[in-house]
């Protein structure tokens, strides 16, 4: 069924805005403020000298724009990782940036402008705000532009899968930090045919609830060198007890659960493509909403656990559809459905990237359907 909630345009103006990926809060723990970028232009990728503007919407003050810094280091498909602190959602703010000849994160005060520099960028926070995990943006640029950062050229560029280089953790409070999976390592895993001779990348991390455990996606170049096959692991934050929940060649976007349960768009051979509830350190998992949700999509959680947001990539209409997906009797319920123009394709592309609001009862989208990149917020607390 369909119920279209009414979508109000919290961005406005000739700037383009968005906020970048689906699995961040771009509301602060009071509801007043949002997060969101602003750029120049909407139609190519970001080059080395590219800035976006970093600011607050007042939801109290008709979606008043602030600007109250800008970064070096963003990108269409996840912003600048830009999000709140979860030890201090009121106050302080975290994104990434490019200063001289290396990429860095910085906590900033959007009350007193007062700001502190880490040494690497983040991809994920730990639920407490202590730590942060990190990959090497630009190997990620070199392998799948979209998702990393123009502007610094990768010195190893010949290197598949080198020893000193994988995923970092970085404790936010003292600027300490460590490689704690190369790829060296994970591509002994399971080792594949398919592995050889073609470069490697991590990508997408996340932390679990409680922050025990996070899951990261392997990634290499086909060998016939167009697409890539992907594994999700999960491991402990010093990168011990490393497990391979989904090997079968594809797996896409996912969400945790909880502690121990992944809802993740994946392959598996004897199944076809699925949303799969994947349990982890077993080889346990489940269909969820088959015959339903049968594309791939941006999927999540609701901060109550009993629904499930995602969307489509455009149909034949170019269209994207909205959807929510009600856990406790597998009902599915269209909210929206926006034109994706054309031209925005590839890395450009203006993905919904569909984001709950901290109570549940609002999701944030970024959107192109009035042939201008903005950020909208619908009100969905009559459905769910």
């Amino acid at each position: 069924m369909s119920i279209y909630p009414q979508i109000v345009p919290v961005t406005q103006g000739t700037k383009h805005h968005f906020f970048g990926y689906y699995d961040k809060f771009p509301w602060d723990i009071t509801g007043r403020y949002m997060l969101g970028l602003a750029v120049e232009f909407m139609d190519r990728p970001p080059e080395p000298d590219d800035t976006a503007e970093i600011g607050l919407i007042d939801r109290e003050d008709e979606n008043k724009w602030k600007t109250i810094a800008e970064t070096h280091a963003w990108n269409w498909q996840q912003g600048t990782m830009l999000q709140w602190m979860p030890d201090a959602p009121d106050r302080l703010i975290i994104y990434n940036d490019r200063v001289g000849d290396v990429f860095i994160s910085v906590i900033r005060d959007i009350h007193t402008g007062e700001s502190k520099t880490l040494p690497l960028p983040i991809y994920a926070l730990s639920r407490d705000g202590k730590f942060a995990v990190s990959v090497n943006f630009s190997r990620i640029h070199q392998m799948r532009q979209g998702y990393g950062y123009p502007g610094l050229p990768l010195p190893d560029e010949d290197e598949l899968h080198p020893e000193y280089d994988g995923i970092y953790l970085l404790n936010l409070e003292s600027g300490d930090y460590k490689l704690i999976i190369s790829l060296a390592q994970i591509v002994e895993i399971r080792h594949k045919a398919s592995m050889e001779g073609v470069k490697h990348w991590f990508n997408h991390l996340q932390f679990n609830h409680d922050s025990s455990r996070f899951l990261f996606l392997h990634r290499w170049r086909r060998q016939e060198g167009r697409g890539h096959w992907t594994r999700l692991f999960t491991a402990n934050p010093d990168g011990s007890e490393i497990h391979c929940v989904a090997d079968h060649d594809m797996v896409s976007h996912f969400d945790w659960q909880d502690n121990k349960h992944i809802l993740a768009w994946a392959t598996q051979h004897d199944i076809g493509d699925r949303y799969f509830v994947f349990t982890d350190g077993t080889d346990e998992k489940q269909i969820i909403g088959e015959g339903v949700l049968t594309t791939d999509g941006h999927c999540s959680y609701s901060p109550d656990g009993q629904w499930i947001l995602t969307d489509t990539y455009p149909d034949r209409e170019h269209k994207r559809t909205l959807i929510l997906y009600r856990l406790a009797d597998g009902k599915r319920i269209d909210i929206g459905r926006f034109y994706a123009p054309p031209k925005l394709r590839g890395e450009i592309r203006c993905d919904l990237h569909p984001r709950w609001s901290r109570d549940g009862q609002q999701v944030c989208i970024d959107s192109a359907h009035e042939n201008h990149r903005h950020m909208y917020v619908l009100d969905v607390s009559h459905i769910v």
